[in-house]
């Protein structure tokens, strides 16, 4: 993970060098101010975005007792300050960490997962998303997800600098540093995926670390996921939270072919239906695709969990 978070600080700090040096300060630090600070101005109110987009309630020990608790232990393993439960208003099974300085830390898991899990698999599920707390995540991949806008939007108005220029040269400059930035924010994108699918893999593991039999539940968990998401997915209610997905425990966008490939079956036992995901093979095509995903191919990370038994 440091490797990647270092080539993408590194890749971005390389080409605003060039580019400032050759196209001088004021215009690039004018973008740069704007993109900075729109992104942790997003990143601050997103909570209240999110939570008036998807229904997202808060609830006491009173209203989700169970919930509660759940919460409230595993963060005392996790030795983190506990965060606000909260409870989505999406019917699809899935969970997610967010927050912010204003919001504060959040954990919120959907009416979905609490009609589709058991107990035992809610509380893995909590366990992960402890773990994006515990980690950082959400500052993380806020402070890496700049970087790529500022190169599009670098890229984008070197391109109109260089359609509307009367200077040749200078156009010409401006249009190669301009196909140069596209390119950096392509590859700085897909470094950015491979950091959000390397962090999912640790917040399974902290899971795994702070639940009792953490490996079997949270299997069975993500195996569901997976099946119900799937299912929902072939009527379109999935794919409505798809520009969420990012937060999410699992991918959405990706469940349908996933619980195609699994062939999962209403009625099957918990355990066999994560042994029928471990035995899928993993494509080449499936690899390319996860290469653009946020999330880690399903069997590779249940294949991953099995490893932590």
């Amino acid at each position: 993970m440091a490797t990647t978070l270092a080539v993408i600080i590194g890749l971005s700090t390389l080409f605003f060098t060039v580019a400032l040096s050759l196209l001088g300060v004021f215009d690039f630090f004018t973008l740069a101010v704007f993109v900075v600070a729109f992104n942790i101005l997003q990143w601050l109110i997103a909570p209240y975005i999110v939570d008036a987009m998807y229904g997202v309630q808060e609830v006491s020990r009173l209203e989700r007792p169970e919930l509660y608790d759940i919460v409230e232990r595993l963060s005392q393993r996790s030795r983190i300050s506990m965060p606000r439960v909260m409870v989505a208003n999406i019917p699809i099974p899935n969970a997610f960490a967010y927050g912010s300085p204003l919001a504060g830390t959040r954990v919120a898991v959907t009416t979905g997962l609490l009609r589709a899990l058991e107990p035992e698999e809610v509380e893995a599920v909590v366990g992960h998303e402890l773990g994006h707390v515990r980690h950082r995540d959400v500052q993380v991949m806020m402070f890496v997800s700049v970087l790529p806008a500022l190169l599009y939007y670098v890229g984008y108005s070197l391109y109109f600098s260089a359609r509307y220029s009367r200077d040749r040269e200078k156009s010409s400059g401006a249009a190669f540093l301009g196909s140069m930035s596209m390119l950096l924010y392509f590859v700085l994108t897909l470094l950015s995926l491979h950091l959000s699918r390397l962090r999912e893999y640790y917040a399974d593991r902290h899971s795994v670390s702070i639940v009792n039999e953490g490996t079997r539940k949270l299997s069975e968990a993500l195996a569901k996921i997976v099946t119900y998401t799937g299912r929902m997915g072939r009527f379109n209610d999935a794919r409505a939270f798809s520009n969420f997905k990012a937060l999410f425990i699992a991918d959405p966008d990706t469940a349908e072919k996933d619980v195609v490939e699994v062939g999962g079956i209403r009625g099957e036992s918990d355990q066999r239906l994560v042994q029928r995901v471990l035995s899928s093979e993993v494509s080449a095509l499936d690899s390319f695709v996860e290469a653009f995903s946020t999330h880690p191919n399903i069997v590779k990370r249940l294949r991953a969990l099995q490893s932590l038994q």
